[in-house]
This record gives structure tokens, sequence and C-alpha cells, in this order.
């Protein structure tokens, strides 16, 4: 025990610390009207999210102290994926809509969001499948089909599911993700480029046509879209999708440099929906300002920093993808999330890492960094034992 606490990397675990510490309390806060408009008491929440964060530490110290080669065994991968796209077709027939989007399953007395699942599990999928036997060498020899036809159709498939539900923030990092993770196989940046160009072509051509039509037929809310125009006009539409956009402007401009003071917010009282979830980053700038915002950024850049400085000094390819891809998944989450409250980018529904309230999320999150951890510990055992 005192020889894994030694080898610990204490930059990913204190902000870790930090920021599940901060989510606590910030939930609490952000939800005190939240909870009595639903009629529990003002720490159900608190509780909740605690119990969220242990369950996580409990994921963070497993994934740490496994065996990560694991991660590789075709059963926990083929069992993972299976069963992520079977919660995600089961979306389609039993998944509980919130906000326009059919993301949660319940399994008795659980709510699963088979959305966050999916990005841990493609993680793994794709850092496989492109380092497999001789495969990075084929990429090097312009063999890229090959190599990746078999990641690229089972990530295709996911992000499919996730954008009909439809989820676009989520189909949006998990396509991220896939796509980073992909560019820093190896594949020729021209290579990579047109597979952009090719699949963003399609969304746009293809995928949005058809959720147009099927909000028009209702087959599908037009809530998504209603926020598009919100993002464009939010102050003409402050009544209706405009609302939360709005509302968050109002609780920034509130708080100023230094914020409010904790507790002390007025947004979170009936006026901005989601406090504790999508919009709690509002409510953080309207009590602890620019500088509690600021606070935040860092304490999760630490850890994305680590995470690229992880892969870029790793001899591992296999290693080198997941910290990227682990790397990527918490820098997009933080950018759309930070994004829509700003108003700087669409609202999309996601929530800010290891702050926000939900246990799906933390799961997921918390999966990812304790892989991160053990790779960590690994390659600093591995330069230990050469030295």
């Amino acid at each position: 025990m005192s020889s894994r606490i030694k080898q610990i990397d204490y930059y990913i675990l204190i902000p870790y610390l930090l920021l599940c510490a901060i989510g606590i309390i910030m939930v609490f806060s952000a939800s005190s009207n939240v909870a009595a408009q639903n009629g529990t008491t003002p720490i159900s929440y608190l509780i909740r999210q605690a119990l969220f964060v242990v369950i996580g530490f409990g994921i963070t110290y497993f994934m740490t102290s496994i065996n990560i080669t694991i991660l590789k065994s075709p059963v926990v991968m083929g069992l993972g994926y299976l069963g992520v796209m079977v919660l995600l077709f089961g979306l389609l027939f039993f998944g509980q809509t919130v906000n326009g989007a059919a993301g949660w399953i319940r399994i008795g007395p659980i709510n699963i969001q088979p959305t966050e699942i999916a990005k841990f599990i493609l993680i793994i999928i794709n850092a496989f499948f492109i380092t497999r036997s001789n495969r990075e060498t084929r990429l090097l020899n312009g063999e890229w089909w090959r190599t990746m036809r078999q990641p690229l159709i089972m990530s295709a498939l996911i992000i499919l599911l996730v954008f009909f539900q439809p989820d676009m923030g989520g189909a949006t990092i998990i396509a991220a993700i896939c796509f980073m993770m992909w560019l820093a196989s190896g594949i020729p940046w021209r290579r990579s480029f047109r597979i952009l160009v090719v699949t963003v072509a399609f969304i746009v051509c293809i995928l949005f046509p058809i959720a147009v039509k099927l909000s028009e037929s209702g087959a599908i809310k037009s809530y998504k879209l209603a926020r598009v125009l919100a993002f464009v006009d939010p102050f003409g539409h402050a009544s209706s999708a405009g609302a939360q956009l709005v509302n968050s402007y109002y609780a920034l401009s509130n708080g100023g440099l230094f914020g409010v003071g904790l507790g002390n917010s007025i947004q979170k009282r009936g006026y901005l929906p989601e406090p504790n979830t999508d919009f709690i980053m509002a409510i953080v700038g309207e009590e602890l300002g620019l500088v509690g915002i600021v606070v935040i950024l860092i304490l999760l850049a630490i850890i994305i920093g680590r995470a690229v400085q992880l892969g870029i000094r790793s001899t591992n390819g296999y290693y080198a993808l997941l910290c990227y891809g682990i790397a990527t998944y918490f820098t997009v989450q933080a950018v759309i999330n930070v994004g829509g409250v700003a108003g700087v980018l669409p609202i999309t529904g996601v929530t800010f890492p290891f702050i926000s309230y939900g246990g799906s999320s933390m799961f997921s999150l918390t999966l990812a960094l304790g892989t991160l951890l053990n790779i960590s510990t690994r390659e600093r055992k591995e330069r230990n034992h050469d030295v």
C-alpha cells in the first residue's frame, strides 16, 4: 500500500479531489430550490452527489489497481460494447425523455445514461484496434482502411444511435474523441481531414435534414432545434427556448469578478432551469465570480495537461492513445458545457466534469481518470526500473 501511495500521480489526484469537493458544495448550493420544487429535503441532492463521489473514488481506486491489460480483453470490450449498444437501442423504446432527449433508461431504482458509458468504452476500443498487432506499421505504409475500418464502423454505429436520441452534445463529444485518437494514431493529416470533411458533410447534408423532418412529423421533439434558434437570438426567445441562456447571462453578469457569495445566487431560485446540472457553471460564476470559474478550469486543465504529457512521454502506443482519448474527453466536455453557459456554443445538455450533479457522468469520468492514474503509475515504475 505504501509503495502504491508513493507512485500515485498527485498532479492528477489532487485536482480531481478538489474538483469533487467543489462539485459537492456547488451542487448543494445550486440545488436548494430544485429540491424544494421536487418536494425533497434541501440536502437530498447533496447526499446523492456525495454518494456518487464516494462510488467514484471506489471506481478510481479499482481502475488504478487493476492490470491495465484487462482492458484489452475481448470479453471486457465485447461485453462493454454490446451492453452500450443494447442500452442505446433500449432508449429508442424505453428511454426517459428529459429536455427533448431520451437519454436515460431506468433499471430498477437506477437511472443510467448510456451515452456517458459509451465515451469510455470507445476510448478503450479505439486504442486497442489501432495498436493491435502490426497495425501501426500499416498506417505508416498507407494501409489505413485495413487498420481503421473496425473502429470506424463500431464508433459510427454508436454516434448514430446517440445522435438520434437526439443528443447532439453527446454525439459531438464521442466524435471528437474518436477523431483525435484516429489523428494521433498515425493516419496522414490529409486523410484525417478528408474523414472529418466527409463526416461533417454527412451530418449537415443527411442527418440534420432527417432530424428536421422527424421533428416536423413529431417523431422527434423540436426542442433541440429550438435551442439552436435560441443560440442565434436568445433575447428574441427569452420567454421560451432562450430562457436558459438569458438567465445564464444574468447570472454571470451578476457575479462579476468575485461573485455575490456562496449560496446567494438569485438565478437558481426558479429563474435558471437545471442549475445543478447543465448550468452549474453559471451558478459558480454568480456565487464565486470569474475567479471561481477560472480556478475550476485551471484544476481541470492540470489533469488534461498531465494526460497529454503522459501520452507524449509514453513509449507504449496503447497507453498513449488512451491518454489522448481521455484528454479529449475531458476537454471537449468542458468546452461544450462552458461554451453553452457563456452563449458561444449552442446549449446541448452536457455536464461539466466532476462539478455537475449526476451519477452516470461521474462514473464514466472516474473510469477514465483511474485509467490515467494506472498508466502514470506503470510509466513511473518502468522509468525507475530502467534507472
